[in-house]
């Protein structure tokens, strides 16, 4: 696993998100400035900071805009080897998947003994998706990981509650600290810590000292989202930009009565303000604007290799089916069942990264199918598990457009869904290799959904969407996720331009016929 995502992390540029994420981060470290990117909690970013600051790059503090323009100039104008920074700010998060694999190992270990460990372990270790955002300066996995961490010690909590208890706190606090998305599981781990004070010595005077723990886990838990923005800025210089959206109702009382600090609230203020927008959605070919609340779901049927599936759906049954496993249930499938659902319902259709958590929670359900008491089980295990490697290792290195088997594999992906799940930007450094190797000299019209800056990698191409479309001759590059909205201005020349050849799954190169005088 760690192979493959440093491998990965080597090759791809600069996913849409991570600029932004990294230039933060620094400014964060540097200038102790919290002004940046409020829509996610610090914890996340210092992580992926303090990757890039080891390489000791230059930060123009002076430069003012976005938080897109500090992101691209931080990585293309200031003088910084971009990739070299990229990669050091993606190693920490490298570092992080790999430490909550073992946390998948422990779990279940704790559940079933090593050889359920070791499948699930295995089926951590080959999960494409886990590989391809866990091999990215993002936050989704970092958030997805403390949650599962923070569960996994409220079980260990049922034997030693003192000493794990403040230790979940901990973890549930970074979660929150890392993305807002994780605030939908904390009722449900503050139940757990009730569930498991009260497993330890059944009582009623252990139910109300259950209450009164899951009350100190949670103000453990804001005290560590506390303490991830102070240790930004120490004095919390915070003045609330004019551009945040006012939010009425419920969800603004909810923003504003939050125990947090004020840039958390406005951050929160930020995501409801994503969530009134109404987005561009592609699945399965079709264009739409909203979302659909079966979409996830139905990526994830894509971009989960088969024989993860079917292992799924043997340990989710092994776990309400064996009475061993009856008691780990509500920790291991109620936190995935409930940030689902909550997801299900979200305006954003772009990725299963919104779902990370699925495969990282499952991979620890999965080590209840070693303790099916079936002639043929474990042998169906382990060659469930050696379909998933096959597979995994067959898209290598192109984590990101993965899909199974059933739906064509990486090079279909694109047909049926969009954004991450299949071309984030990732693929100039590439696309610049496959120009110069196979089309030299020839003319480039790039139309490049991402954040990347093409010239940087040495690319020279004009922009298609600039010029009358009989302009447009020679080599056409597309993103696949521009091609996926059926943009009225790039429709007619894909529709007249002959598709050759593709880089990474991801980009699709044309041919531009000369015009007929």
């Amino acid at each position: 696993m760690a192979v493959a995502m440093v491998s990965t992390a080597v090759q791809q540029t600069p996913t849409i998100d991570e600029p932004v994420y990294i230039g933060t981060g620094v400014v964060y470290l540097r200038e102790h400035d919290l002004r940046y990117n409020p829509e996610h909690p610090p914890l996340g970013k210092l992580v992926i900071g303090a990757g890039a600051v080891l390489t000791g790059p230059r930060l123009d503090a002076s430069f003012t805009g976005t938080q897109q323009d500090v992101g691209r100039h931080f990585l293309y104008e200031s003088g910084n080897d971009a990739q070299r920074v990229l990669l050091a700010a993606r190693l920490p998060v490298i570092a992080l998947t790999l430490l909550f694999g073992l946390v998948v190992f422990a779990f279940a270990r704790d559940l079933t003994g090593p050889g359920g460990g070791l499948a699930a372990l295995a089926l951590y270790a080959f999960s494409p998706d886990v590989i391809a955002h866990g091999s990215l300066a993002t936050l989704d996995v970092p958030m997805a990981g403390f949650l599962l961490t923070s569960v996994w010690l409220l079980w260990r909590a049922r034997h030693r509650p003192r000493l794990h208890l403040p230790l979940a706190g901990v973890a549930l606090g970074a979660a929150m600290a890392t993305k807002m998305s994780a605030l939908p599981a904390v009722p449900v781990l503050l139940a757990l810590v009730i569930v498991s004070v009260w497993t330890s010595h059944p009582s009623r005077r252990r139910l109300m000292t259950g209450v009164l723990s899951a009350a100190g886990v949670g103000v453990l838990a804001i005290a560590v989202v506390w303490a991830s923005y102070l240790a930004v800025d120490p004095h919390l210089r915070w003045t609330t930009p004019a551009d945040i959206p006012d939010i009425d109702g419920l969800r603004g009382l909810a923003a504003r009565w939050m125990p947090f600090p004020r840039p958390f609230q406005d951050g929160m203020r930020v995501q409801f303000g994503f969530e009134d927008q109404r987005w561009t959605g592609f699945l399965f070919g079709h264009v739409y604007q909203g979302s659909r609340w079966y979409y996830l779901p139905a990526a994830l049927l894509v971009k989960t290799p088969l024989g993860m599936l079917a292992l799924w759906a043997a340990g989710i049954a092994a776990m309400a089916a064996l009475p061993r496993l009856r008691p780990a249930a509500p920790y291991v499938l109620a936190p995935t069942a409930v940030l689902l659902a909550v997801a299900m319902t979200g305006a954003r259709d772009l990725g299963v990264r919104y779902a990370i958590f699925v495969p990282m929670f499952l991979a620890v359900a999965v080590a209840g199918a070693t303790l099916v008491r079936w002639r043929w089980s474990k042998a169906a295990t382990a060659a469930l598990l050696l379909f998933v490697a096959v597979s995994s290792l067959r898209t290598f290195p192109y984590y990101l457009p993965y899909s199974n088997e059933a739906f064509g594999g990486p090079s279909k992906t694109h047909l049926r869904l969009h954004d991450s799940n299949v071309d984030w930007g990732q693929d100039l450094g590439r696309l610049a290799d496959h120009l110069r190797d196979r089309y030299p000299g020839e003319q480039v019209w790039l139309a490049y959904k991402g954040a990347g800056v093409p010239s940087y990698y040495g690319i020279r191409a004009g922009d298609p969407l600039t010029v009358p479309p009989d302009q447009v001759r020679g080599l056409l590059v597309v993103s696949d996720s521009w091609t996926a909205k059926h943009d009225p201005r790039l429709t007619p020349l894909t529709s007249t331009s002959k598709p050759i050849d593709e880089v990474g799954h991801s980009l699709t190169i044309y041919r531009r016929p000369a015009q007929r005088s």
